[in-house]
C-alpha cells in the first residue's frame, strides 16, 4: 500500500494517506476509441474480480451539467474553459475517484488532467499556470494515449456524422471553414500530446489498429501490472 501522491500539491482538505487502489488512464483526441476501450477494459477487470469505478469529463454533479450549456452557448471564455474543467476535476477527485483508490478499487478515467492540460495550452493559456491550476490532480499508475495523426483521425469524425465546435476549435478563430479549423486545432492538441507522452512516459498505443487488437494490448499490459508485487487494488 502507497500514499497518495499528487502532480504538483493536494487540495488542504484532501487526503494523503495510504491508497490500496490504482488509477488507470486512458487519453487521446476526440474520436480516437478512448470510452471504447475503457468499457472494454471495465468489463475484463470486474470478470477478474476487481471492483472498478469509471469516470470522465463532465460528470461533476457539481457542474458538469454547466460545462456542458455553457459549451452550447459558444461563448465560453478561453480561462473560464480551463477554470470549469478544473472544478469538475476537483468535485470528482473528492466525491468519486478518492474515495474509490482508499477502498481499494481500480478507477478507469476516459481521459484526464492531461486532456485539460493541452487544450489550455493550444487555446493560450500559460503552461506554468495550467499545471499549477492542475496540480492537485492524483498522479495515475498507468497512463495509455491512444495515438491517431489527424489524417487518420478525421475520416472517424466524418463517418460519425459531425464535427464538433468545440473539438474543432472553431472558437480558436482559424477560420470559418469547420474542416480545416478541425485539422488544425486537433493537430496542435496531438502536438501537445505527444509531448506529453514523451516526459510522462505514457504507454503509447496506435489508434489504427483495430478495437479488439488494442484491447488485448492494454489488457496485456493492465495485467501485467496489477501482478507486480507492489499492487494492491482489492479483487472482490
Amino acid at each position: 500500500m502507497k500514499n497518495l501522491q499528487y502532480l504538483s500539491h493536494k487540495m488542504p482538505y484532501l487526503p494523503d494517506g495510504p491508497s490500496s487502489g490504482k488509477l488507470i488512464v486512458i487519453e487521446g483526441t476526440d474520436g480516437c476509441g478512448r470510452t471504447t476501450q475503457s468499457f472494454m477494459l471495465r468489463k475484463w477487470l470486474e470478470i477478474q474480480g476487481y471492483g472498478v469505478l469509471d469516470t470522465g469529463w463532465t460528470r461533476s454533479k457539481l457542474v458538469g451539467q454547466a460545462i456542458t450549456d455553457a459549451k452550447e452557448g459558444h461563448s465560453l471564455n478561453r480561462l473560464t474553459y480551463c477554470l470549469m474543467y478544473a472544478t469538475d476535476l476537483a468535485d470528482r477527485l473528492e466525491y468519486q475517484i478518492l474515495p474509490a483508490l482508499r477502498s481499494g478499487f481500480i478507477v478507469l478515467a476516459d481521459r484526464y488532467v492531461y486532456t485539460a492540460i493541452a487544450r489550455g495550452i493550444v487555446r493560450g493559456a500559460d503552461e506554468p499556470w495550467l499545471n499549477d491550476l492542475f496540480g492537485f490532480a492524483v498522479i495515475p499508475d498507468l497512463v495509455f494515449y491512444l495515438r491517431l495523426d489527424v489524417r487518420d483521425l478525421v475520416p472517424r469524425v466524418l463517418r460519425s456524422g459531425k464535427m464538433n465546435y468545440w473539438e474543432s476549435g472553431m472558437d480558436m478563430n482559424y477560420g470559418d471553414d469547420l474542416y480545416d479549423s478541425f485539422h488544425a486545432y486537433q493537430g496542435a492538441l496531438i502536438e501537445q500530446f505527444d509531448n506529453m507522452a514523451e516526459k510522462n512516459d505514457f504507454v503509447v498505443m496506435d489508434g489504427r489498429e483495430d478495437p479488439d487488437t488494442i484491447q488485448k494490448q492494454l489488457r496485456r499490459v493492465v495485467g501485467e501490472y496489477l501482478k507486480t508485487p507492489t499492487s494492491t487494488a482489492v479483487a472482490g
